[in-house]
């Protein structure tokens, strides 16, 4: 009983729409500006550094501290991957937005940094290189996902923990398939913020 509450709660954790919120302090929709999402880059492209660097940190513990609690509860592997997986589609299929969320790549970073720290450093080690390089967010985060499960492969992490970020990484890619047309077709947006 305890791992099906748990679970419902990391959903409604993972549901709460930050960036959505914040703009909306803002006097504005951040669903309707920029490119819709909610997350963290459209937040910061459109209303400012502020508010991109808090929706960034708030998906982020969206998914680290339901994992973290499951952890603290004693879950075994398998618990654990059901709870983060719940935070995550949280993200995506908010109730509190009719289920049309953000592309969960931040909330992924908050769940493999709750079991996987030691991978989780090295890829946003990725991250960071591929973006100062491309300054193309959604193909460092797609680089990132998809190696994912490879590195945590490798570091020898449980294979709950495996499978959980190869189905992270199978869902920000279906996710991000407006950024891989766009990326393909050479007109992905380059990173850049509202300094206000």
């Amino acid at each position: 009983m305890k791992t099906f509450v748990l679970i419902a709660l990391a959903y409604l954790c993972g549901s709460v729409p930050v960036g959505f919120l914040l703009a909306s302090l803002a006097g504005i929709d951040i669903r309707r500006r920029g490119s819709g999402n909610i997350g963290a880059t459209n937040v910061a492209r459109v209303v400012g550094w502020r508010e991109g660097v808090l929706t960034l940190l708030g998906d982020v513990l969206k998914g680290f501290l339901p994992v973290l609690l499951s952890w603290y509860f004693g879950f075994e592997p398998w618990a654990i991957f059901w709870v983060g997986l719940a935070s995550f589609l949280g993200h995506l299929y908010p109730v509190f937005l009719k289920f049309k969320g953000g592309k969960g790549v931040a909330t992924a970073l908050g769940i493999l940094l709750a079991v996987a720290p030691a991978a989780m450093a090295i890829l946003a080690s990725v991250f960071v290189l591929v973006a100062l390089i491309s300054r193309a967010v959604s193909l460092a985060s797609l680089i990132a996902a998809v190696l994912a499960p490879l590195v945590l492969w490798l570091l020898r992490y449980p294979l709950p923990f495996v499978s959980l970020s190869f189905v992270l990484a199978l869902l920000i890619v279906v996710r991000h398939r407006e950024n891989i047309q766009r990326l393909l077709a050479g007109v992905e947006p380059k990173f850049k913020i509202n300094s206000q």
